[in-house]
C-alpha cells in the first residue's frame, strides 16, 4: 500500500474508534511476510484464556494538576451490524436514527455511525479435517478458494487453518488469494492418524479438536487486528478431543471482537448428533449465524449469503456510560424502528479491567 494511502485509511479508523496500532501493524506484517509459509501444528493453552479487552479504549490527558498528570479513560464500543427484512433480503437504507443501542439495558447514545463497506476484513477459515468431511473435502476447497479469489479485496486479509486430531496453521495472515487458495488445497484428512495433541474428551479415532482451533484463530490471530473480523468454520460442528470448552472458545471470539459463521456441513443419513446445538450457540452468542449444507452446491451459496454479510454492515460507536474497568462481560441489544427484520450484531464485550 502506498504510504498515502495508510495515512488516509489511519486517519479514517481514528474517527471511527479503531486503534491504530493494529493498522499499522497489519501493513507492516503485509509487507514482510506475504506469502508466509505453513507455520504447523498450534498449541492450545492446557488453562482458561487470561483476560483481554474487546472494547477499544482512548486515553484523553488532562492538565496535571498538584504536580500530577491525570487521564480519563474512555472505552468506545464499535458495533457492526447487518439488518436482513421478513424475506431475508439485505436493508440497505437504514441512518444513524433508525437504531437504537443498549447496554446492559441501558440505552447509549452512538456517537458514529456509517454504512461501511470497504474497511478491511480480517477472516479466518477454519476448515475441518476430520474423517468425516472425507466425502466432501473436496468440494469445501473448490468454494473455499473462489470465496478468498471473489471476496477478499484490496487491504483484505486471510488465514487458513485445519483441525482435526491437531491445529495446523496452513497459510497465516496474507492479503493474496493465490498463496489462501494454495494452503485450502493442502488440507487433507488426518483423523485416522495418530493423535498428536491428545485432548481430554475420549475420541473415535483421534478427535476433533474445533473448539481449540477456534480460541487459537481469535486469541492468537484475530485478537489484535483492527476493523471487521470474522471466522468462517466449515464443519459438522462435533468437538471430540479439544482440550478447550465451548465456553473458552466462545469467549475468545467475543473479547476479539469476531463473528462467527459456521457452514456446518450435515451428513443426510446421519439422525443424531450434537453438532447443531453447538453451532447454533457459537453463532448466536457472537452475531454470526449457521448456514446448514449437505451438498456441493449448497456449499456455493453459503459462502455467497456470508460474503453479502461482510460487504453490508452498518458500523455503530458509542462511548459506554458505564466507566467501571470491572472486566466483566456486558451485553449489547441492537433494535432498529422498523417491523419484521433481522439483526446480526454482537450480543456483548467484555469491558476493560484496571
Amino acid at each position: 500500500m502506498r504510504m498515502t494511502s495508510l495515512a488516509a485509511a489511519i486517519v479514517g479508523l481514528c474517527l471511527a474508534g479503531y486503534p491504530v496500532a493494529s493498522v499499522i501493524a497489519r501493513n507492516a506484517r503485509s509487507a514482510s511476510t506475504q506469502g508466509a509459509s505453513p507455520q504447523g501444528p498450534l498449541r492450545p493453552p492446557s488453562s482458561q484464556n487470561n483476560p483481554a479487552p474487546a472494547a477499544d479504549q482512548q486515553e484523553e490527558p488532562e492538565p496535571p494538576q498538584s504536580g500530577q498528570r491525570l487521564k480519563v479513560q474512555t472505552t468506545v464500543v464499535n458495533v457492526f451490524a447487518t439488518v436482513r427484512d421478513h424475506h431475508n433480503a439485505i436493508i440497505p437504507d437504514l441512518n444513524k436514527e433508525d437504531f437504537r443501542v443498549y447496554e446492559d439495558g441501558v440505552e447509549q447514545k452512538v456517537d458514529y455511525f456509517t454504512k461501511q463497506v470497504d474497511l478491511p476484513i480480517s477472516l479466518a477459515i477454519l476448515m475441518d479435517t476430520s474423517g468425516s468431511m472425507t466425502e466432501i473435502l473436496g468440494a469445501e476447497q473448490d468454494a473455499a478458494s473462489r470465496f478468498v479469489h471473489e471476496v477478499l479485496h484490496k487491504k483484505d486479509e486471510a488465514l487458513i487453518m485445519s483441525f482435526d486430531t491437531d491445529v495446523n496453521l496452513l497459510a497465516d495472515f496474507t492479503e493474496d488469494p493465490s498463496v489462501l487458495a494454495r494452503a485450502i488445497r493442502r488440507a487433507t484428512i488426518n483423523a485416522a492418524g495418530p493423535m498428536i495433541t491428545p485432548g481430554t474428551v475420549p475420541s473415535r479415532g483421534g478427535g476433533t479438536n474445533l473448539y481449540d482451533a477456534v480460541y487459537l484463530a481469535c486469541h492468537d490471530e484475530l485478537e489484535n487486528e483492527a476493523g471487521r473480523k470474522a471466522v468462517v468454520l466449515l464443519t459438522d460442528a462435533e468437538d471430540t478431543g479439544s482440550k478447550l470448552t465451548e465456553g473458552d472458545a466462545i469467549e475468545s471470539a467475543q473479547r476479539a471482537d469476531a463473528a462467527i459463521h459456521i457452514i456446518l456441513i450435515t451428513d443426510p443419513r446421519a439422525t443424531e448428533g450434537y453438532g447443531p446445538g453447538v453451532a447454533s450457540k457459537m453463532t448466536q452468542d457472537t452475531g454470526g449465524r449457521v448456514i446448514n449444507v449437505r451438498n456441493d452446491k449448497g456449499l456455493e451459496k453459503a459462502f455467497d449469503v456470508i460474503s453479502e454479510e461482510l460487504r453490508s454492515q452498518y458500523v455503530l460507536g458509542y462511548s459506554s456510560t458505564n466507566t467501571k474497568r470491572d472486566g466483566t462481560f456486558r451485553k449489547i441489544k441492537v433494535e432498529v424502528n422498523r417491523p419484521d427484520v433481522k439483526i446480526l450484531a454482537r450480543k456483548g464485550y467484555y469491558a476493560p479491567a484496571s
